[in-house]
């Protein structure tokens, strides 16, 4: 445990870079929202709820983070004598509590956001509408889980390069643009794409930001980890 500890501690021990470069990189992307919606008026001119994709650059760049974490300190890890196993649990730890903090600090700008009507532009950056579930706790969740299964992604891809290397990040591009494929050829076949959207529809927020990117993250979590036991460094 101490060791898988150390390892969280290698992996956040520049803080500006783990957090602070997100926090910039979305930040930037509010800044732009924002005075889009300043300058142009969007409220007036579009009446809607105000959502922006603006936020999906932080969950972007935490996947890309984790990429990174385990291309470029696994083999530093295994240096210091530290398992693979300790790797990945410090790994997980950090996933974990780098998806709670931005979870806990959405959730406060989401309140500010809500209590100043959309920054007094009613521009809803830091949880979309269909996100907004106006409960701190599930909130927090709605928020903090999606994050977290892009981390283990991120890892996941990691694990793909360290396990077989170029070879494998394409055969992964291309398994994954195939069953993308696939699957919208067999929707467009079977006529499906309206009960698709019917049935995401009837979802609630909980359910589609909680529920599936939790089993995401447990099937990638255990995959990943079965991988990375027969990686070389």
């Amino acid at each position: 445990m101490n060791r898988a500890l150390a390892v969280a501690r290698m992996q956040l021990a520049h803080p500006l870079i783990t957090y602070g470069l997100p926090a910039a990189i979305v930040s930037f992307s509010f800044a732009i929202n924002w005075t889009i919606w300043r300058l142009g008026d969007v409220a007036a001119q579009t009446p809607g709820d105000g959502s922006t994709g603006g936020l999906a650059s932080l969950y972007v760049t935490v996947l890309v983070f984790f990429i990174q974490t385990v291309a470029q300190v696994f083999s530093f890890a295994l240096g210091l004598s530290i398992s693979r196993r300790e790797f990945y649990a410090g790994t997980a730890l950090t996933a974990v509590l780098q998806s709670a903090v931005y979870g806990v600090a959405l959730t406060v700008l989401d309140a500010v956001e809500n209590a100043t009507h959309g920054w007094g532009v009613q521009l809803h950056f830091w949880a979309p509408a269909p996100l907004d579930v106006h409960n701190p706790l599930l909130q927090f969740l709605v928020l903090a889980m999606p994050m977290l299964a892009c981390a283990f992604i991120g890892v996941a891809i990691g694990v793909v390069f360290k396990r077989w290397g170029t070879l494998g990040l394409y055969a992964l591009t291309i398994v994954s643009l195939a069953t993308a494929g696939l699957a919208a050829v067999l929707a467009t076949w079977q006529d499906a794409w309206g009960d698709l959207g019917n049935w995401l529809l009837d979802q609630t927020a909980p359910s589609l930001a909680i529920a599936l990117p939790t089993g995401l993250t447990l099937v990638l979590a255990a995959l990943g980890f079965l991988a990375l036991r027969r990686a070389v460094p």
